[in-house]
């Protein structure tokens, strides 16, 4: 077992760790009383954060650089044989994505290359099932997965016209008239993107593999450029040793790809330079020449480059020799992204939990401590009582009239408080919710058309960032006035009524903000200095407005969803402690009427007084028992590498 595939188990269990702990703690604070319907949704928001959670790397390579070879050595080695087809020439000829969705059976879905026509991105179709051809795919076969992943490298001949439409001739590339058979035909990709649902121990646990086509498809195909790649947690560049890095390769790695986390340059086929007339030694220099010049033309540290044979390494583990396999270097490409991809990634989720848990927790702690607060209070009260007349228990029956009045003056403020609450939740959506984010594409896609000039087409989507931006602002304001009103009443009720409550729950926008701006930085790279457009480029640029809408979308899907959740939750824990504290001033007075009609169960109640605090004390030790558990579960460390298998 390679480094890398143990690392990813280690953080598989960890993940379910931290769910079985979650659950533990769930459970408690159901048994004890505390929960409600926030706090309810906020576990389901851990909880399918945790179950939902991807890994992905993404694999980009100019044809011919033994990209496939790669995956094969890294993650399928087990089955003895090649998976992915690999062989001179290209191999991969769209976007293919393997992962396992346990909705849906062993398959290949296969979308449609004539969908580029149409104004809508590959990450739209995936709604939209009856568009894509499914084949079924059978996992007992190693023959016949191969040959039904051989799907993704079929090709069809079109017009050069269709071409065009499809944004995939160029007629100002100077190799374009290459691809132009006799016939006046051009061959391209029979499929524009698959997805490969596959049950593979690793796949199941989360990960995804992004294998690309060569590098021209990155300009061409807006899926992989605004959104597969930069949203990879790893990006593996392969290069190879036998060309070094060509022009192309350099474009794409300074547009696309970059320097930065989990970002590493793979010098492949290095076995090219294994010569017998050579001794080791002179091999040796002459790899370790070629990753300097390749960190020197990327501007990297020579550590980033890693020089292997994906294809002797994939032969050592299916021949079980280790000292074809050590010779490969595989392994040490394996575990510099265990050692960086896995931890990084656990750093992250651990972050974001630790956020969510630490709210929930010491607002569960807050309703607790405010239950045990009036028992005491209680006791306090009633043992006062002991030997005192009935003028003394009228009296202090007055005064739980009177604390309960002013209560529920405090109430009726509230009240107004949660109308303005309610008329600016509404006016966050009337610029952030998706109708008004659709008549902006509408409008957006209209300007593009009727333009028949490059610069009005930019200025069109221009224009569009623009106003997502102010939405987004708009919003923001909104959401900026609930905070502040909200922590008002907060410090409100805190400070006249003796409740336990924090400043609110902060919300900021500011996240999807800097999405929308990176998705602009991504299409300023790709079209920002084009001063004069040929039809093609036009036809391009619309397919990339396509990919922008759709990602904008999903950005504000999101942004809703989290508003909508962070709206329910903002309020609750002032709710919680406003129905305690309610809920212990009917028991107060309860108690104190009993008292005044019989004096006699003034000691039954006391010792009934003391039970309930035992039992708030032991239901406070428990919880407080199960949060360290979750919060060890959360911070714990993936366990040590051990040696691969």
């Amino acid at each position: 077992m390679s480094n890398l595939v143990q690392k990813f188990q280690e953080y598989s269990r960890w993940r379910n760790d931290v769910l079985a702990a979650l659950e533990r703690y769930r459970t408690c604070v159901g048994a004890s009383d505390l929960a409600d319907a926030a706090s309810d949704q906020r576990f389901s928001r851990l909880q399918t954060r945790l179950t939902d959670d991807k890994l992905s790397i993404a694999f980009v390579a100019e044809f011919s650089r033994g990209k496939s070879e790669l995956i094969n050595a890294i993650f399928f080695a087990d089955y003895g044989q090649r998976i992915l087809p690999s062989s001179a020439g290209r191999t991969t000829m769209c976007p293919t994505e393997l992962l396992y969705d346990e909705t849906f059976p062993p398959s290949i879905r296969l979308l449609p290359i004539e969908t580029r026509a149409e104004a809508a991105s590959t990450s739209d179709f995936k709604e939209q099932s009856h568009v894509w051809t499914v084949l079924p795919l059978d996992i007992s076969s190693g023959e016949g997965m191969l040959e039904a992943f051989k799907q993704v490298s079929l090709t069809k001949r079109v017009s050069i016209d269709e071409a065009k439409r499809y944004g995939l001739y160029q007629e100002d590339d100077p190799d374009a008239a290459l691809s132009v058979d006799q016939d006046g035909l051009v061959e391209i990709s029979q499929w524009r993107h698959a997805i490969v649902n596959f049950p593979h121990p690793l796949l199941k646990q989360g990960l995804v593999i992004i294998d690309t086509p060569g590098l021209n498809a990155i300009g061409t195909e807006p899926e992989l450029t605004l959104n597969l790649i930069p949203n990879a947690h790893a990006v593996l560049f392969i290069l190879a040793a036998d060309t070094g890095v060509t022009k192309s390769d350099i474009d794409v790695w300074r547009d696309h790809i970059g320097a930065g986390p989990a970002r590493m340059v793979v010098l492949n086929k290095i076995d090219s330079m294994w010569d017998e007339l050579r001794s080791a030694a002179e091999v040796e220099q002459q790899i370790v020449k070629q990753v300097a010049t390749v960190a020197q033309t990327l501007n990297l540290d020579a550590r980033q480059v890693f020089p292997i044979s994906a294809q002797k390494g994939l032969v050592g583990k299916v021949n079980r020799d280790s000292e074809l396999l050590a010779k490969s270097r595989l392994p040490a490409l394996e575990t510099a992204l265990s050692e960086e991809l896995i931890p990084s990634k656990q750093q992250i989720v651990r972050s974001q939990l630790l956020t969510e848990v630490n709210e929930l927790t010491a607002a569960k702690q807050a309703l607790l401590s405010a239950r045990s607060r009036n028992v005491v209070e209680q006791l306090v009260e009633l043992k006062s009582l002991r030997g005192k007349n009935q003028n003394i228990i009228e009296h202090m029956m007055k005064r739980v009239d009177l604390e309960k009045k002013e209560f529920d003056g405090s109430l009726l403020k509230l009240q107004g408080t949660r109308a303005v609450f309610t008329r600016l939740s509404t006016e966050v959506f009337t610029s952030l919710g998706m109708d008004i984010l659709k008549e902006d594409i509408v409008r957006t896609r209209d300007a593009m058309g009727k333009s028949k000039f490059s610069i009005g087409l930019r200025a069109a989507v221009k224009d569009f960032f623009a106003q997502i931006q102010k939405n987004l602002a708009t919003s923001g304001g909104k959401t900026e006035e609930i905070t502040e009103m909200m922590t008002v009443m907060y410090r409100k009720f805190s400070t006249e009524h003796g409740l336990a409550l924090s400043s609110p729950m902060p919300f900021s926008l500011e996240k999807y903000r800097k999405e929308i701006e990176l998705i602009e930085g991504v299409y300023h790279k790709q079209f920002g200095t084009a001063t004069l457009m040929t039809t093609p480029q036009v036809v391009l640029m619309t397919k990339f407005f396509d990919s922008i809408a759709s990602r904008v979308k999903q950005s504000f899907l999101q942004a809703n969803r989290d508003v909508e959740a962070w709206l329910k939750v903002v309020m609750a824990p002032l709710e919680a402690q406003i129905w305690e504290h309610k809920s212990q001033l009917k028991k107060r007075k309860q108690s104190i009427e009993r008292i005044h009609m019989a004096t006699e169960s003034l000691e039954e109640k006391l010792e009934v007084l003391g039970i309930m605090q035992g039992d708030l004390e032991q239901q406070k030790h428990a919880l407080l028992q199960l949060e360290a558990e979750l919060k060890d579960a959360i911070e714990a460390k993936l366990a040590a590498l051990k040696a691969a298998a």
